[in-house]
């Protein structure tokens, strides 16, 4: 009986870390996760909030800032969210991973940064 309470704690632990792989996201999964939705985290030491509208606009709302409007699109050949504000003159892309229930924004400029999304648009905290 012993014997059989160590394999099976031996067993649960050795499938443990297979279920905690991260995944990058696809592009069809990403549409479905931001569109429509807000995500919310912290960048680059402030928290943030961005409203990921269904026609292609974003907004990015910062505790004392002003919000800016963006756009923002699923590259599908990369498999990526990218977005451009009114400053910038080329697209950024991000992948968009999951790791143990959390979704990260990664990028070769970036660590992952964490973030949750909230269903529908949630700009203000409630």
């Amino acid at each position: 009986m012993k014997r059989r309470t160590v394999l099976v704690a031996a067993l649960a632990v050795l499938t443990v870390p297979a279920m905690a792989q991260s995944v990058k996201l696809k592009a069809h999964e990403i549409d479905a996760l931001l569109s429509g939705n807000t995500a919310v985290g912290t960048w680059e030491g402030a928290p943030y909030r961005q409203f990921f509208a269904s026609d292609g606009s974003t907004i990015y709302a910062q505790e004392g800032s002003r919000s800016t409007l963006g756009e923002w699109r699923i590259d599908t050949e990369r498999d990526e969210y990218q977005s451009i504000w009114p400053r910038d003159v080329d697209w950024e892309g991000w992948f968009v991973m999951e790791y143990a229930g959390t979704y990260f924004w990664v990028s070769k400029k970036t660590p992952p940064t964490p973030f949750e999304v909230l269903e529908g648009e949630q700009l203000v905290a409630r």
